[in-house]
């Protein structure tokens, strides 16, 4: 375990990138822990295109209970830190979000990428009408529809579905500028389980660009091995003090 405080000079880029560990924190469930189960059924089951298909009326109880949940949650120590972090760092940093809860921005992030969308926009199940901003709880029926007559999903990015195009490209992005610079680039991985890619495989596009790695988990991540440093420990103790904000 190291326990030396991450390294962040003037200049110094930093990529961070939250997994539903940093939420679970906030009392937010993960699903992955208890068998992937929700009510007894797989994830994947209201987690998916087919789930939807199959029936759309329990994939949006499934979202409209997720609603609710995030809605009473409060942002954690560790998405305060990051908050923090960014108002010094400004576009020095970018910080890369697998949960779609909303934490980070109600913490005071707002250079966030959500990766696999957020619960608190919705899309059309069809047509190209640009997703919207939705904090309704359809618990149905009826179910909601767009104008087009097609049933409205949550804007979320399923299993089996390919990440966004911009935002995979926002972190690309993000890389590559910091590696023009010549300044020193810094990857935080928080709460991350390291066997969801494309996000596990960040560390090592972070390395290819030069960047000094850290993570920091509760539980051992899967590709821990890939880190230059390793912090275990609760987000919300452990990460303000990595990054010297618990004076």
């Amino acid at each position: 375990m190291d326990e030396a405080r991450i390294p962040i000079g003037e200049g110094t880029r930093v990529l961070v990138l939250t997994g539903a560990g940093i939420s679970a924190e906030s009392g937010l469930a993960t699903f992955r822990g208890g068998g992937g189960l929700w009510e007894g059924y797989p994830v994947e089951q209201v987690a998916s295109p087919e789930g939807f298909a199959a029936d759309p009326e329990l994939v949006w109880r499934f979202y409209s209970m997720r609603r609710r949940a995030a809605a009473e949650a409060e942002p954690n120590a560790a998405h305060r830190a990051l908050a923090t972090l960014e108002e010094g760092l400004g576009d020095r940093l970018l910080l890369v979000t697998q949960n779609v809860d909303g934490l980070h921005a109600r913490a005071g992030s707002r250079r966030v990428v959500e990766v696999h969308g957020t619960l608190w926009r919705t899309r059309c199940s069809r047509c190209l009408r640009p997703p919207f901003d939705d904090a309704t709880e359809p618990l149905g029926p009826p179910l909601p529809r767009c104008t087009c007559g097609a049933l409205l999903r949550p804007d979320i990015v399923w299993f089996g579905e390919m990440l966004d195009p911009a935002a995979t490209g926002r972190v690309e992005g993000f890389l590559r500028a910091a590696r023009r610079s010549g300044a020193p680039l810094v990857f935080v991985a928080v709460g991350t389980s390291g066997n969801v890619y494309p996000a596990a495989g960040y560390v090592h596009a972070a390395r290819a660009h030069g960047a000094e790695t850290w993570l920091v988990n509760l539980d051992p991540a899967l590709n821990a091995t890939s880190f230059d440093h390793i912090v275990t420990g609760p987000a919300g103790e452990v990460l303000p003090r990595l990054l010297g904000l618990d004076g």
